[in-house]
């Protein structure tokens, strides 16, 4: 890892800060970014103390200290009401939007991949076709709001498609990851993810990726 060419953690780098301000945009909460910032800066801690470069327990220590407690985060927020009054004043045009970061992530994954240390599966190249929710967020966006009525059916089915797409993504990670869980990728698997800055892809830009798809799902099928 100490030969990656700095460009890839500096465009990394960039993508995760356009990541979290750019849901600071669609949500104008404070207390969101707060949480973010700290989150961020904790996981940054745990990426350079080394912890999450041992893989031989189950679960892994990065599902633990970094998957898991996101999922839980998630979750309290749509099972609280000030939570849910959180999700549902959420900008769902600038949330559409937001999901153009995936094409600055896939072309760090791409980057990575061509450096030996993550899987082809994670490439578009591969198995991951993640590329497609980024291309086509703003072409979604400008005809879901292209007159005064928003399309809804457009926005809930594009929705639905690209969080399966990430949910392919995210478990063929797992399964290309160095742990026990680990069944492809044996002659180059993940290590990128092991090590900062790209720990906090799946414990921060993923989160955050997932969180907006749900929350879009959530306000596009809420009775009024």
């Amino acid at each position: 890892m100490e030969d990656l060419p700095i460009y890839i953690s500096l465009l990394f780098g960039l993508t995760l800060i356009g990541t979290i301000v750019w849901f600071y945009y669609a949500s104008k909460s404070k207390t969101f970014l707060i949480v973010a910032i700290c989150w961020t800066l904790i996981q940054t801690f745990l990426g350079l103390s080394g912890i999450y470069q041992y893989t031989e327990v189950i679960p892994p220590r990065i599902m633990l200290f970094g998957v898991f407690p996101t999922l839980i985060m998630i979750g309290i927020t749509f099972l609280t009401a000030k939570g849910r009054i959180f999700i549902d004043q959420i900008n769902l045009k600038t949330l559409t939007y937001f999901h153009s970061i995936r094409i600055p992530v896939e072309i760090v994954l791409v980057l990575l991949f061509y450096q030996g240390v993550v899987s082809v599966y994670m490439t578009f190249e591969g198995t991951n076709f993640d590329l497609f929710s980024g291309v086509t967020a703003p072409v979604v966006a400008y005809f879901a709001y292209r007159s005064i009525k928003q399309n809804k059916k457009l926005l809930l089915l594009w929705n639905i498609i690209c969080l399966l797409l990430l949910l392919n993504v995210v478990i063929t990670a797992v399964f290309a990851f160095p742990s026990p869980f680990q069944k492809l990728a044996f002659e180059q698997p993940n290590i990128a993810v092991l090590y900062f800055p790209f720990n906090l892809l799946p414990s921060v830009i993923v989160p955050l990726v997932l969180f907006a798809h749900l929350v879009a799902i959530r306000q596009l099928t809420k009775r009024k």
